[in-house]
């Protein structure tokens, strides 16, 4: 995807978790946040957007901490969320192509990293704001729920943070019929490997199948197993349920 298609993804989804967040209000739960309130939500995810800024517009060059979560709620944590958010979108668009700053997965360049990065953030917590205040999800593109899929299994995965393992080598087969893109994730004792494209010479031990979108809730861990079709070894797919989230 072009930096501008994230761009208009982030725009779009900051303002449509802020609206979902304040017609389910701060103290909804967030039903794949065990734990958190909607007020939660919007803390952790402003102050992500504040913390991407700053590499952006201050061009750090290693890791800089967040200023932490504000003590805010009600209108006040929706106003201050949706400032942060703004300053994201216009320091994203405005920023030189050749931007010198620190990232934390592969890209082609840092300001992709971040609008690409930003963008899926957004959207993924922009489910979780709609899904606190019940009703329809707002659909999720093929070719960005694909990109997503992409950074999920190839950047978050092949990270040694990834506690997806398996003691006895097993392939994992991901396959989006609507779009014809197919992943195939090798597990092991080590980090995740995965090979776009390429289908395996041999079955694999499980398969995960249906529609982009469908997919890409599913491997985030935003809808359940069951939202996709699932053959071969079911524990397979239990495995990345139990152990694929990123915190």
């Amino acid at each position: 995807m072009e930096i501008s298609d994230h761009l208009a993804s982030l725009s779009a989804d900051g303002r449509a978790l802020a609206s979902a967040a304040a017609q389910a209000g701060p103290d909804a739960a967030v039903p794949a946040c065990p734990g958190w309130r909607v007020r939660d939500l919007l803390r952790h995810t402003g102050t992500v957007h504040r913390w991407a800024t700053a590499f952006v517009v201050e061009g750090h060059r290693a890791y800089h901490p967040d200023g932490g979560e504000p003590d805010l709620d009600g209108d006040a944590l929706l106003d201050w969320f949706g400032e942060g958010h703004g300053l994201l979108v216009d320091a994203l668009g405005s920023a030189p192509a050749d931007l010198e700053c620190w990232t934390f997965l592969p890209g082609p360049s840092p300001l992709a990293f971040w609008a690409r990065r930003q963008a899926h953030e957004t959207g993924i917590h922009r489910v979780d704001a709609e899904s606190a205040r019940g009703g329809p999800l707002t659909p999720v593109a093929p070719a960005l729920a694909v990109d997503g899929i992409d950074e999920l299994l190839a950047g978050f995965h092949a990270r040694e943070k990834s506690r997806v393992r398996s003691d006895t080598p097993r392939t994992l087969l991901v396959h989006a019929v609507d779009t014809g893109d197919r992943w195939t994730v090798h597990l092991s004792t080590e980090p995740p490997r995965t090979v776009r494209g390429d289908v395996p010479a041999a079955p694999a031990d499980c398969t995960l199948s249906g529609t982009a979108e469908a997919l890409y809730l599913t491997l985030w861990n935003r809808a359940p197993l069951s939202s996709v079709d699932t053959t071969g070894d079911r524990e397979v797919a239990a495995l990345w349920a139990a152990t694929s989230a990123v915190g």
